[in-house]
């Protein structure tokens, strides 16, 4: 699959946020004064958002308009919202852009040319296909990996961990999860990645025979691990199912009436 680092100098790159190859649109930024009734930046916060009651708004659209609101804000995240009317600019942002990707819609802000949100570092993309809980996790390990491979490999172990769970076990013991994974069909292959990620994931943590310290390439190894893992048990499935689902009725049911379904 072929991948398009983001850059300012391109027109359609891989998205920081959902991976996929496609047409990235540029916005440029603008500063206006806040008015002197609201002086301070708007800052709602998760918890924030959910004290905003808005019962009292008799107008339906409005309502919903600033619920949305609240909660878009809660999140902590920058979004684009267009302006119902045209307002002078004060200030050009120089320096500042924005992205907007084709096709998840979020946003990428970059000072310069360097990518500032969403924050990642150095390590493959995440697979389109892995789980968000278990995205946020790689996310983050790849923001630290310069920092600490060993952080990084702890929170890749912890990723394998939720991915166990994810695949319908309980989650708890990694060793028991990979085992009762095996005893259900599970090929050796992805067997051996996941122990190799249970194992150098643990002894990132607890003192052991891999010493992760200054070894930045088997940290790195276990992203594309994961990434591995997650192809094979979940986008690999993902897409037969989907083929198989458009083969016409007829033929689905001849093939379930063989098979004794």
């Amino acid at each position: 699959m072929k991948y398009v680092s983001p850059s300012v100098k391109e027109t359609a790159f891989n998205c920081p946020h959902c991976s996929a190859l496609c047409t990235q649109f540029w916005y440029e930024a603008f500063g206006e004064p806040r008015s002197r009734n609201h002086p301070l930046p708007t800052v709602v916060g998760e918890e924030g958002a959910k004290l905003f009651n808005f019962d009292d708004i008799e107008d339906r659209e409005f309502k919903k308009e600033m619920t949305d609101w609240a909660n878009k804000m809660g999140k902590g995240f920058p979004y684009l919202e267009k302006r119902k009317k045209s307002q002078y600019v004060d200030f050009d942002l120089n320096n500042v852009s924005i992205s907007r990707c084709y096709n998840c819609d979020q946003i990428s802000v970059w000072i310069y040319d360097r990518l500032v949100y969403p924050t990642r570092g150095e390590a493959p993309p995440a697979n389109p296909d892995m789980p968000e809980e278990i995205r946020r996790d790689y996310d983050e390990a790849s923001t630290i990996l310069d920092l600490s491979a060993r952080g990084a490999a702890a929170l890749i172990r912890l990723g394998i961990q939720k991915l166990c769970k994810h695949l319908g076990q309980p989650g708890k013991n990694i060793n028991d999860d990979i085992k009762a994974l095996v005893a259900g069909g599970l090929d050796p292959r992805i067997q051996k990645a996941l122990d190799v990620v249970r194992v150098v994931g643990n002894n990132a943590v607890h003192p052991g025979q891999i010493d992760l310290k200054d070894d930045r390439a088997t940290a790195e190894s276990l992203f594309r691990l994961l990434n591995l893992i997650v192809e094979k048990m979940i986008s690999e499935p993902k897409h037969v199912d989907e083929v198989y689902a458009a083969l016409p009725e007829e033929a689905r049911k001849a093939i379930e009436k063989r098979d004794g379904k």
